[in-house]
């Protein structure tokens, strides 16, 4: 048995697959390109796939990350090329390493992720500054979340407007991704004040324990 862990990315009109359907997509991609996989016990054996974060419906991603174990040792160097053959457009995969099969399961090591917020509709960056700063200098951000609540703040960990010299105001955030510890983009642009309807986010970076 071997474990490897593949980064890949998710864009174009597979922003919209939902996460049961591109585990599915990842399995047919990775039969078609006669990867040994290994499988579970039990009446219904499933492949050995495991996805480190799921990300929201209609989200694109450049850093996307699984673990897939495997029946028996391959040559890495030329899976990206074997799985990117089988995949359909928006799909990428950029590299692949091999893990210690012995480390915990992937979905138990991711910390935070970090996303960029681009604008569909013009924004006053200065104004849009003011309201950030506003947001990171307060302690506590009540929200609501399936009629539970929670506090937002803590799950902010990085929040900053950048400007580019096109005039183009957009949003780079950083936000806990632990269990029952979860960030999402769109609250934050609620607390903002911004649409989610007027924005495309795209998670740029997963961070793990190290």
């Amino acid at each position: 048995m071997t474990r490897i862990r593949i980064t890949f990315t998710k864009q174009g009109a597979l922003r919209y697959t939902g996460h049961l359907d591109l585990h599915r997509l990842l399995e047919r991609a990775a039969r078609r390109a006669e990867l040994p996989l290994a499988y579970s016990q039990g009446f219904h054996p499933q492949p050995k796939i495991s996805i480190a974060a799921a990300l929201p419906l209609g989200f694109a991603s450049r850093a996307e990350v699984l673990d897939m174990k495997l029946e028996q040792e391959i040559d890495l160097n030329d899976l990206p090329a074997r799985l990117n053959a089988t995949l359909p457009t928006g799909l990428q995969v950029l590299k692949a390493e091999l893990v210690d099969e012995r480390a915990p399961a992937l979905q138990t090591q991711v910390l935070s992720a970090t996303y960029e917020v681009r604008l569909t509709e013009p924004v006053i960056g200065a104004e849009l500054t003011r309201r950030v700063k506003e947001m990171m200098a307060i302690e506590s951000l009540p929200r609501e979340r399936r009629n539970k609540p929670y506090d937002l703040r803590p799950l902010i960990e990085m929040l900053s407007v950048v400007t580019e010299s096109s005039g183009e105001v957009w949003l780079r955030m950083t936000l806990a991704a632990r269990e029952g510890a979860t960030g999402r983009p769109e609250e934050v642009l609620n607390a903002l004040g911004i649409e989610f309807e007027t924005t495309k986010i795209e998670r740029t970076k997963l961070i793990f324990i190290s």
